[in-house]
């Protein structure tokens, strides 16, 4: 798939002078970041970045040319070239490239300074040509690079124009070697051994400088006058009049006349049609031409000096000068028009021998031959597809004729799957539609075996728009239909087979369907929907109370990770996710934490609205700890988000908790009752997000004084649980009743209840849903521990529990949120300075953090303020508590902890 000449620089030409002075100037660039060669056409950029480096041994070279926008084909490129430079020292971070596995470049260069921290040589890395880039994610990609790559690279830049590579920073923290046409341009010195090297010792000096001065020093431009002088060498002086002042058409019209017309019409037929092609072999150009001579005549064109670049390789593999190549492409379209589909048709079917279908099919695109670019879509389309393509399969698809798309259900698969890899779910199922129309009305009959992927398509179109039922019926139908040696939808149609049970609360036929996804996916490399199956069987075993084994098998999960490099792909952020979930569920908040900022590094390629259940996460956590103020940030952030956007159930469920706790927490009875009359009641509560939704509600009817429909809801729940052996949730619904029972006065139930819950909790070892209703939860606990009511585990279980909460209130009152300094100002023995000179809220805050041995900038990092603002907020308080540094704040913060009893 990879054209090898792309990683190869030109080769030192046999009769190139050579430049001290800007050798000389180069001499300094292991110190520099950047060497940005910058001029427009013609000025030699890439000989002299080729003359510069020709015998520095760790340089790696990148032909870039317009194919390159597309993202996935530059970062291959790119790290093949740094492979060969380094002696391929990142072969992980290429192989993750190769595979798709990274969500943008900077996230894949993380991963490559993170491979070549061993390698220490002095390397060179040139991207010729970067002018053609227009892709601003490329751009991002490469400011990242310039920015974090190690010390012993430096980049090499050839580039017509100024690159959007933050030039102007690099240029002020002296990092950049800029060589422009100015220096490019070629000096009198220069030009005379330049001409003394290609026509004769004999050019007189006042001539030479005359022509160098009408050119400006374009060595392209002197390049031309030599070669007309080597065939009129009386005519130098005359060349020189000719050449004055001329422009990019009159450059034309000097190469037509002083050039082209002067080769025999054989020689010109041959470049007008090897014209056609970007960069060539003699293979590829005896299958466009039909000449078996070709090499002959390459060698030939590159001895006359025909602005024919030879790359380096074993290949032989060629370009024309840039100019020339232009030159030559406005001669074709003058001359020979009427060969324009048959040059590109031609050059099609050279690509494809050279095993290269993505360049075949942009020739098929140009040559408007519609029969061959379906012939190519049909045949390589799905390796395209599977390598990254996707844009010009896309780009290429949609400039079908109808007729010619919906005559070939293949390829209405395929446009299918790549609207279903954009996420675009509801779009597929309008286009299945329409393909089933279109292709009724051509009377196109499916087998059973395309029948059966269409199905396993509209099955996970299904699934997504949260259909189990239909999704069951079409998946059980494609792998009846399927043979086995289709492989990839035979994985599709189990997973959602699988995924449908899980839905549906049928927990035991799930497992093994997801089981069965994982093998197969592993059998055939398809690692994405490997993982996929791993983490939903995690989150069967959660749901079955095997809450240890669902934590190992993230284990696997992360294994799988870090053996194919899917560090970058959105599931990774899934698995971290459930990794936070469950260490939330254990009270273990830091990791927890740690796994919620993770998946965010992993998200931050893509939209803000895809990090809902991180941000959730951690606010969830925040409230755990007691940080109000810090949670509140995280859910405004959360509730803007599920404004402006349609999300699944169990996203805004997990959300709607930490509302709730917080709501629940600060007493905003009024958010909380908002909440409960617009709230979505599911039609089940067969599974954990139903579960989790209606749980909401009826922790919401508690707080608002409905407690008869909690007590309704919760004793449904528990009904759903033990149908469907949903074991967390019956866990989470006990201590949820045992509050709600204490409110309505029976105790004693309360405390059957909390037992029961402490009984379950033995096996799942879920202890934070106990710390979340703490204040409700201590005093029967502490009773089921004084009555020695309980069995030698859960009496262990319940000690720690008493623990923890009371070691959650300490935490929580550092934070001095406006219950606890109301408390505090009520009391009897609190200083009198403290009640005549109150501190504001901000202040109390800050004061609980000094406390905690937060430094300024972590103190204004938590309250997300400036530096100075939190300096104003410590003057301040000094002045009102009297105290002149952080130790005595310190001081007088422990001083009124004692007073509240801590």
């Amino acid at each position: 798939m990879w054209i090898p000449s792309k990683l190869t620089r030109p080769a030192r030409l046999h009769n190139a002078i050579l430049r001290p002075r800007l050798l000389e100037a180069l001499e300094q660039a292991p110190f520099y970041r950047l060497v940005l060669f910058r001029s427009p056409a013609g000025y030699g950029k890439t000989t002299m970045a080729a003359q510069w480096l020709s015998d520095h041994p760790h340089t790696g070279w990148f032909n870039i040319d317009e194919n390159d926008n597309d993202t996935f084909r530059f970062a291959n490129y790119l790290l093949q070239s740094i492979n060969k430079a380094t002696n391929n020292a990142c072969l992980k971070t290429q192989a993750m490239a190769e595979r798709r596995q990274f969500a943008c470049l900077s996230t894949l260069f993380s991963e490559l300074f993170g491979e070549l921290s061993e390698y220490h040589e002095q390397t060179y890395l040139v991207l010729d040509d970067y002018h053609v880039i227009n892709n601003d994610d490329i751009h991002d990609g490469m400011r990242f690079f310039l920015k974090n790559m190690p010390d012993n690279i430096t980049l090499v830049v050839t580039s017509r124009t100024l690159p959007p590579l933050g030039t102007a920073n690099l240029r002020v923290r002296d990092l950049l070697i800029e060589v422009d046409n100015d220096l490019l341009a070629f000096d009198e010195e220069e030009t005379e051994r330049f001409f003394n090297k290609r026509v004769s010792n004999n050019v007189e000096t006042d001539v030479l400088k005359s022509l160098r001065q009408q050119v400006e020093g374009w060595p392209s431009a002197l390049q031309l006058i030599a070669l007309h002088a080597q065939q009129k060498p009386d005519n130098l002086v005359e060349s020189a009049v000719n050449v004055a002042s001329f422009n990019r058409g009159h450059l034309w019209d000097y190469l037509a006349e002083e050039v082209f017309d002067q080769l025999d019409q054989e020689t010109q037929q041959f470049l007008l049609q090897c014209s056609v092609l970007d960069m060539f072999n003699a293979q590829l150009v005896t299958d466009l031409t039909g000449r078996s001579d070709a090499l002959a005549m390459l060698e030939s064109l590159n001895r006359y000096g025909l602005f024919l670049n030879n790359l380096e390789g074993d290949n032989n593999w060629y370009r024309f000068h840039n100019l020339f190549a232009e030159f030559l492409r406005h001669q074709r379209y003058s001359q020979i028009p009427q060969q324009r589909s048959e040059l590109h048709t031609m050059a099609a079917k050279a690509w494809l021998k050279q095993h290269s279908p993505q360049q075949a099919l942009l020739h098929a695109q140009k040559s408007e031959n519609k029969e061959l670019t379906i012939e190519i879509l049909s045949e390589y389309g799905w390796e395209m597809f599977h390598h990254g393509e996707l844009k010009l399969l896309q780009d290429t698809i949609d400039g079908l004729d109808r007729c010619k798309l919906f005559s070939t259900p293949r390829l209405v698969l395929l446009r299918l799957w790549l609207i279903q890899s954009q996420h675009r779910y509801n779009d597929v199922g309008d286009l299945i539609a329409e393909a089933e129309a279109e292709m009724q009305k051509y009377n196109i009959e499916l087998d059973d075996a395309l029948q059966g992927e269409f199905n396993a398509l509209r099955a996970q179109v299904a699934i997504n728009q949260s259909k189990p039922e239909d999704a069951l019926i079409l998946s059980e139908q494609a792998l009846g239909q399927l043979p086995s040696t289709t492989y990839r939808s035979r994985i599709v149609a189990t997973s959602v087979v699988g995924e449908v049970h899980h839905c549906l609360g049928n927990l035991s036929r799930a497992l093994p369907m997801m089981q069965q996804t994982e093998k197969m996916a592993r059998q055939y490399h398809v690692y994405h929907q490997a993982l996929w199956a791993i983490l939903q069987q995690s989150e069967i075993l959660l749901a079955q109370g095997y809450v240890q084994s669902a934590f190992e098998q993230l284990d696997q999960a992360f294994k799988l990770v870090k053996e194919q490099h899917l560090q970058q792909v959105p599931l990774h952020e899934f698995l971290l996710r459930l990794r936070a979930q469950i260490l939330w569920c254990w009270n273990r908040l830091d990791e927890a934490e740690e796994a919620a900022l993770k998946s965010l590094e992993v998200l931050a390629p893509f939209d803000e609205t895809k990090s809902l259940h991180a941000y959730s996460m951690l606010a969830r956590i925040a409230v755990t700890r007691g940080e109000q103020d810090k949670a509140s940030r995280y859910l405004e952030l959360c509730n803007s988000m599920m404004d402006r956007t349609q999300y699944h159930i169990d996203w805004r469920a997990n959300t709607d908790l930490a509302n709730l706790f917080h709501w629940q927490n600060t007493g905003d009875q009024e958010s909380i009752q908002h909440w409960l009359k617009q709230a979505e009641e599911p039609e089940g509560a067969c599974n954990h997000f139903q579960q989790l939704q209606w749980r909401n509600i009826a922790r919401a009817c508690m707080n608002a004084g409905e407690l008869e429909r909690s007590k309704n809801i919760l004793e449904m729940l528990q009904e759903h649980c033990d149908k469907h052996n949903l074991i967390t949730d019956k866990n989470r619904n006990l201590v949820v009743q045992a509050v709600l029972s204490k409110r309505i006065g029976l105790r004693q139930e309360a405390l059957k209840q909390l037992k029961e819950a402490l009984v379950l909790t033995n096996s799942t070892g879920m202890v934070g849903i106990f710390l979340c209703d703490g204040c409700e939860l201590y005093d029967l606990l502490q009773e089921l521990v004084d009555t020695r009511s309980l069995s030698e585990l859960e009496l262990h279980r319940a000690r720690q529990l008493l623990r923890e909460m009371t070691s959650k209130e300490r935490n929580r009152s550092v934070h001095f949120d406006e219950s606890f300094v109301e408390k505090l100002l009520n009391l009897p023995d609190v200083p009198e300075l403290i009640r005549t000179s109150p501190l504001t809220q901000r202040e109390w805050q800050v004061l609980g953090l000094i406390y905690t041995g937060y430094s300024n900038e972590q103190i204004a990092s938590e309250l997300d303020v400036a530096s100075t603002t939190i300096k104003t907020h410590i003057r301040n308080l000094y002045q009102k508590l009297n105290i002149a540094n952080r130790q005595q704040a310190i001081e007088t913060a422990e001083n009124l902890l004692k007073i509240m009893g801590f």
